[in-house]
């Protein structure tokens, strides 16, 4: 089904009239999926996501000791550097949200987006392109004083290396990258929205979750490498230390790549990125030059916990049903034309709807948020449990976790609503505690 060709960035009275009678029907059957899908992914997280990991051991669990084994001036220098970021972190969210709502919904977001397609003919691929640009822009650059000023913390603190340039760079590529695949992204839906007023959602939604699927297999081949620079780490004990540890693991690694992570942090981090042949263990350089030999395998072997527990597989799955499930919520949610017109689009199919679409996009974002986090916390958990389970070494565990405490300062006993809301790992002493319980379930 195919609405009449448009040319212009407004759809003619018979291409409105032909899309809001189809609407009726589509936007129940899109409410319907939208609930469906939602089920499903509330079935997937429950089924997939490891609740419990370790027996009760003799004595009940460990307690947690909220200094996680940090001297006292460790700690207040990880609670100060907390506590200079946290409100900014809170500010620089609630006013990107108010400025996505202030373009959303009323007309300016969609006065935005036809002046900056004008000088270029004002069609409708001039609008999406370079109205999703201009609004990604707009909102980069209302937060950037705050992002300057977390940066400013950062270097205080030692955490962060980067000058100035690198730093502007960064975001500039981060936003560039942000905006051009919202951008093809949105070019694909407005199109479908055109030629399938009545199904489009469902189009859409499978799209979607394809491109989540697409983008996993991706990211270490084209976002990686547009951030740092990658060389195989030289033969010798660690090397061969890691290829043993992922083979033990059942878990096939192409290299050993040394990322030059020290440009821009002091931080410490590792992965293991790619599928099938492009797998591969990464370590910032600056785990090389900070940890131990026995630290760096109980890193890695965290990671490698990841793979062998499909890990990346299951937020790819979670990942494509939330996508489509949001998907077909928009669908439901475009067809209301009270909310169109306070947005100042005529139809789904405007692209004077794509400030709509970017906030609906944020605030689905953040109501997630907490759900992410929790099921984050238990997947790296279960990580956690491969770790000690392959290295049978909780003392280089403990190690490892208190000096990436230190050296990343990470408050090692967060507020609790903080941890709930933004908390994507264990905290510190939550794992050194489950690494004792580990120990004292003579899992060694």
């Amino acid at each position: 089904m195919t609405s009449p060709e448009v040319t212009g960035p407004f759809a003619t009275l018979g291409s409105i009239g032909a899309m809001s009678r189809a609407g009726g029907a589509g936007a129940r059957a899109a409410l319907v999926v939208a609930v469906v899908l939602g089920i499903a992914l509330a079935l997937a997280i429950a089924v997939r996501t490891p609740w419990h990991l370790l027996p009760e051991p003799p004595g009940g669990f460990t307690p947690l000791d909220p200094t996680a084994g940090l001297s006292v001036a460790e700690v207040g220098r990880a609670e100060a550097f907390a506590a200079a970021l946290r409100p900014v972190s809170l500010i620089s969210l609630v006013l990107g949200l108010v400025v996505s709502a202030v373009l959303g919904l009323t007309r300016l977001g969609a006065r935005v987006v036809t002046s900056v397609a004008r000088p270029f003919g004002g069609g409708r691929i001039a609008q999406i392109l370079l109205g999703v640009l201009a609004l990604s822009v707009l909102g980069r650059l209302v937060t950037l004083p705050l992002g300057a000023y977390a940066e400013v913390v950062r270097h205080r603190y030692g955490l962060s290396t980067r000058g100035w340039w690198l730093w502007l760079r960064d975001v500039a590529v981060a936003t560039a990258i942000s905006a051009g695949i919202s951008a093809l992204v949105l070019l694909a839906v407005l199109w479908l929205v055109r030629r399938a007023p009545r199904t489009w959602w469902a189009w859409a939604a499978l799209t979607a979750a394809g491109f989540v699927v697409v983008s996993s297999f991706l990211y270490p081949l084209v976002i990686e490498p547009a951030f740092n620079r990658f060389e195989s780490l030289p033969a010798g004990e660690l090397r061969s230390s890691l290829l043993a540890l992922a083979d033990r693991s059942g878990v096939p690694v192409e290299d050993v790549l040394v990322s030059d992570a020290s440009r821009r942090t002091t931080a410490l981090n590792a992965y293991v990125s790619g599928f099938g042949g492009t797998r591969r263990i990464v370590l910032y350089d600056t785990v090389l030059e900070q940890l131990p030999d026995d630290e760096i395998e109980s890193i890695a072997a965290h990671e490698l916990g990841h793979v062998v527990n499909g890990d990346v597989l299951t937020g790819t799955l979670t990942g494509a049903l939330g996508a489509g499930a949001a998907v077909a919520l928009f669908g439901w949610l475009l067809s209301m034309t009270p909310l169109l017109r306070r947005a100042g689009a005529d139809s789904p199919a405007d692209p004077r709807v794509i400030p709509l679409v970017l906030l609906l996009l944020a605030v689905g974002g953040l109501l997630s948020t907490p759900v992410q986090n929790l099921v984050s916390r238990q997947i790296e958990a279960r990580a956690d449990l491969h770790a000690l389970d392959l290295t049978r070494d909780p003392e280089a565990f403990v190690s490892m976790q208190r000096r990436l405490a230190t050296t990343n300062l990470s408050d090692p006993d967060p507020p609790a609503a903080w941890q709930w809301f933004f908390g994507s790992h264990p905290t510190a002493a939550q794992r050194i505690a489950f690494a004792e319980d580990w120990v004292r379930n003579d899992r060694g």
